[in-house]
């Protein structure tokens, strides 16, 4: 949220930075691989890579969108969110710095919270 100094009157920009190192993984790509109309890797030299190195691990979902012609998505964690829910909120964040041009690698942690009520 940007806020305004009182004598500037300019927005107060901020940027946060997360590094996140981690062990290289086979396959290079993490939870959600996002394929641009442009991009130098197309969805079906996608599909050969993670199959060749990740059979049944990941599903390959074609878009009909503006930057993202496929999105790559880690079965797993579509049992714990089904694609409905969750490929329209990564493809919003993603597309606002994405370009068409780019393949753009994602770490999605979904957490599920349950509370439950019983009678005593």
């Amino acid at each position: 949220m940007a806020q305004e100094t009182s004598s500037s009157r300019e927005p107060l920009r901020k940027a946060d930075v997360n590094i996140k190192l981690s062990e290289f993984e086979i396959p290079p790509m993490q939870d959600i691989l996002f394929v641009g109309k442009k991009a130098p890797i197309g969805p079906e030299a996608v599909r050969r890579m993670v199959d060749a190195v990740s059979p049944e691990q990941y599903e390959i979902v074609r878009l009909n969108h503006e930057t993202f012609e496929a999105v790559v998505v880690k079965k797993s964690l579509l049992r714990l969110l089904p694609k409905e829910k969750l490929l329209p909120v990564v493809i919003e964040e993603s597309n606002r710095i994405a370009d068409d041009k780019m393949v753009l690698k994602a770490q999605i942690n979904i957490t599920i919270q349950v509370s439950r009520t019983v009678d005593l």
